[in-house]
C-alpha cells in the first residue's frame, strides 16, 4: 500500500513562481499556459509535472509544471511545500510521486476546459527515481501508480522535470 501524502504537501493550494521568481496563483499559471500554447497552436506540446525533495530538519518538496513546445522551448512554474519528517526514503519518493499526480490531475482537468483535447499529447510525470542508486527497488511500484492515473511515467536519467527543473529550486 502506498503512503498517503500529508495535507501540508498538497501543491494545489500553494502559490507558484515562474522562472523569473514572479509569484502566481494557479489561475494565473493556467492563463500563462493558455497564452503560451495558443501563440503557436499548430505546435505539439507536452505537459510535464515533476517533484523533487530535499531532506534536512524538514523536508522541502518542489513540484514543477513544465510546458514544453516540442522542438521550440518551453515555460515552467514551481511551488514549494514542507513536511516535518518522513520515516523512510521510500515514503518520501511515494510522496513526491503523489504530489506530482495530484497537481497533474488538477492541471489535466482545468487545462482541458480551456484548451480542449487538441493540445494534450504525452502528459508526463517525471519521477526522481532511477535504475542506479537507492531508489531502483521503487521503480515498479511508483511507475505503476503513475500509469494507473493515465500519465506516462518517466524516470532518471530522462526525468528532467523532477531531476533538473524541480531540483533547481529544492
Amino acid at each position: 500500500m502506498s503512503p498517503q501524502l500529508p495535507q501540508e504537501t498538497a501543491p494545489s493550494s500553494n502559490t507558484f513562481l515562474d522562472a523569473s521568481g514572479r509569484v502566481l496563483d494557479l489561475d494565473a499559471v493556467l492563463g500563462l499556459v493558455y497564452d503560451f500554447v495558443t501563440k503557436k497552436p499548430e505546435a505539439q506540446y507536452q505537459i510535464i509535472v515533476g517533484t523533487d525533495s530535499h531532506a534536512s530538519d524538514e523536508v522541502s518538496f518542489v513540484t514543477a509544471i513544465t510546458v514544453r513546445r516540442v522542438g521550440n522551448g518551453g515555460i515552467y512554474f514551481w511551488t514549494r511545500s514542507y513536511k516535518k519528517q518522513f520515516p523512510s526514503l521510500r515514503d518520501r519518493m511515494y510522496a513526491e510521486a503523489i504530489s506530482s499526480i495530484m497537481l497533474a490531475e488538477e492541471l489535466r482537468g482545468r487545462l482541458k476546459d480551456i484548451l480542449h483535447e487538441d493540445y494534450f499529447w504525452n502528459d508526463q510525470i517525471h519521477i526522481d527515481i532511477g535504475e542506479n542508486g537507492k531508489t531502483k527497488d521503487l521503480i515498479d511500484g511508483i511507475v505503476g501508480m503513475v500509469r494507473g492515473y493515465g500519465f506516462e511515467a518517466v524516470i532518471k536519467p530522462f526525468a528532467f522535470g523532477a531531476s533538473a527543473v524541480a531540483d533547481r529550486h529544492t
